[in-house]
């Protein structure tokens, strides 16, 4: 009888042992799956739902997420559009859970450049938000002239003016890394 029962011990002892292996691989397997997960791929997953914005210049943007690029964001306002590069948001509210991945090598591949330079194709009335590291942010109306590697040309001028030579008031090249956020604008106003 004592033999049956240490048997018995032994035999849960190893299924016990058996199910703790197994959870240590899951847990270790999703470990590496969430490290792989990138933002992008976080905010596809979240596309279609209110997102706030908290931008590192500490304005805040609140919209519904329309498009979640390689290297920024869409957030549509009541009566605007708002493309936010990724480096410039300190963090997110109302973000989900869940990641998708972009199908598609082509997009995977399109970064803010590209962006840009279809809202200069375009000749859309921007305004732009730049930052000024502690002295705050800047914002700028006007067109994009021309997009370089990691810069554009913007073309300043009175807010809800088009862009005519007469009505240019400053050309302003802007370091990619100085944008904050580019706001289709109606009102003038960012």
């Amino acid at each position: 009888m004592r033999w049956n029962a240490l048997f018995e011990d032994l035999e849960a002892q190893m299924a016990e042992a058996a199910v703790l292996g197994r959870e240590s691989e899951v847990s270790e397997r999703s470990r590496a799956d969430m490290a792989s997960i990138s933002m992008a791929d976080r905010l596809r997953g979240s596309l279609g739902r209110s997102l706030g914005v908290h931008l590192v210049s500490g304005t805040d943007f609140m919209g519904t997420l329309s498009h979640a690029g390689a290297e920024s964001l869409v957030i549509d306002e009541e009566a605007h559009q708002v493309l936010i590069p990724y480096a410039a948001v300190s963090h997110y509210r109302g973000m989900g859970r869940y990641a998708v991945g972009e199908p598609s090598a082509v997009r995977r591949k399109l970064g803010l450049a590209n962006a840009l330079r279809s809202l200069a194709r375009d000749r859309v009335p921007l305004t732009v938000l730049l930052g000024r590291g502690r002295a705050g942010e800047v914002r700028i109306s006007g067109v994009i002239d021309r997009v370089g590697r990691d810069f554009l040309d913007f073309a300043v001028t009175p807010p809800g003016e088009a862009r005519r030579a007469s009505n240019v008031v400053d050309v302003a090249t802007v370091p990619f890394g100085s944008l904050l956020a580019l706001r289709s604008m109606r009102s003038g106003e960012l």
